[in-house]
């Protein structure tokens, strides 16, 4: 591990350390919280829309993007590009009615690959309600007020991944956490929140893959893909904080204040899309790879390689997708990018039940939960309800939107807010 330190006051730590792990109001990062639990407190929910039924509003977005939306109060923040002029930018929307505030951004003209379906501005922004932070990959990350002032601004350099960047911003504290990457030069990062200097730094090894097990083990030069698209959590394992990310092979934790490496775990393959997710009543953590990729369940808390001590089992070529699933207690739910919906014992790894979810299926979406419901969004724009049972799959309702859609939804305050590539919707008229 190669850490970069600059001087904390001790403020730094302990507003850190007093940072909610378990804050399911509102939706202020991509997978809600800081745990990356993908989960809502909210349970008055619509399960059933269209684009005549319990629609309150819908805006046009100027091209697709992948990015799911947060919101802090009355405001819906986007990342969004436009190809056209080059710019990479954040738009600020009313939740009330959808009207746009504000939209604030700058323009990247150098080179950049990325995938066809993988637009720039993939990464998601996050809130703590006084600042708004947006990651726009080789063109940097900068940080915003409500009022669209930028803060400050943070070049990294660039990065260059066939598959482009996708890695959401975490806030802890008084940090932002980010992840610089997948490529040449990626790093993972802990900026200050209110100046954007570099806190500590994480220089990612150039990674051997070695006689791959997962989808690409038959490219002609054995090499394929490699990269991590994982946005990293915070675990309170009730004796200390752990900044917990999978990368290439390993799944790792660090202290979240320092950047000390804790720990690393082996097992996974060379190309990880899904987040680590996390059952606080078993303290394992679960990364899945991607592509017929690896799985592994880690019990957390150790030091060092704790893969013959700490890790629990591992799947090899088994049933990850591109979206994060939902922990229920012992049980993870979660799909693969075909359309198969799972239900895995966290502690031992055993599929319990698998099946198919209707309508489209496919999709690059997360799950949401919300009380005993699983919230489901595919690529076609459909979306499933189904009950959070490790005993069997059970539908509850299907919906349709008709626009196609890489993002996953996001909830608050009654409302659910949908983003495809045509446009920005609120679903949540009608409550049931």
């Amino acid at each position: 591990m190669k850490a970069l330190l600059l001087p904390l006051l001790l403020s730094t730590f302990l507003a850190a350390s007093s940072t909610s792990f378990a804050d399911t109001s509102g939706w202020p990062a991509w997978r809600g919280d800081l745990l990356g639990s993908g989960k809502t407190s909210e349970t008055k929910l619509p399960i059933e829309w269209g684009k005549d039924k319990n629609i309150k509003w819908r805006i046009d977005l100027p091209e697709p993007g992948n990015s799911t939306p947060v919101i802090q109060g009355e405001r819906v923040f986007v990342t969004q590009p436009i190809s056209e002029t080059k710019w990479r930018g954040l738009m600020c929307f009313d939740r009330k009615d959808g009207s746009l505030l504000w939209k604030t951004g700058l323009t990247y003209d150098k080179e950049e690959p990325t995938h066809r379906a993988n637009p720039y501005c993939s990464a998601s922004p996050a809130t703590d309600g006084e600042i708004v932070i947006a990651y726009y990959g080789s063109a940097g990350i900068a940080a915003y007020d409500f009022e669209g002032k930028q803060l400050w601004f943070r070049d990294l350099g660039p990065i260059s991944h066939t598959w482009g960047h996708s890695t959401s911003p975490v806030l802890y504290g008084d940090l932002v956490i980010q992840y610089h990457g997948p490529g040449k030069n990626a790093a993972l990062y802990a900026l200050d929140k209110t100046t954007g200097e570099i806190v500590w730094q994480w220089q990612e090894p150039v990674w051997n893959p070695g006689e791959r097990t997962d989808g690409f083990r038959d490219s002609k030069d054995g090499g394929g893909v490699i990269g991590s698209f994982s946005t990293p959590i915070l675990v309170d394992t009730g004796e200390r904080k752990e900044l917990i990310m999978s990368f290439p092979m390993e799944l790792k934790a660090f202290d979240p204040d320092t950047g000390e490496q804790l720990w690393t775990c082996g097992g996974l393959n060379p190309l990880v899309y899904t987040s680590p997710v996390y059952s606080e009543s078993d303290k394992v953590v679960v990364a899945m790879g991607g592509y017929y990729g690896n799985s592994i369940g880690v019990k957390v808390g150790g030091n060092g390689d704790v893969t013959e001590t700490h890790r629990l089992w591992q799947e090899v070529r088994h049933n990850g997708g591109i979206g994060t699933g939902v922990v229920v207690g012992h049980h993870y739910f979660y799909q693969d990018a075909g359309g198969i919906a799972y239900c895995d014992d966290m502690k031992t790894g055993k599929t319990l039940w698998k099946d198919r979810l209707p309508g489209a299926g496919k999709s690059w979406g997360s799950f949401v939960l919300a009380g005993d419901r699983i919230f489901t969004l595919s690529q076609a724009g459909d979306s499933v309800v189904f009950k959070a049972d490790s005993e069997k799959f059970e539908v509850i309702a299907q919906s349709d939107l008709g626009e196609e859609t890489n993002s996953s939804l996001a909830i608050s305050e009654g409302d659910i807010f949908v983003r495809t590539h045509e446009g920005l919707w609120c679903v949540g008229e009608s409550l049931q």
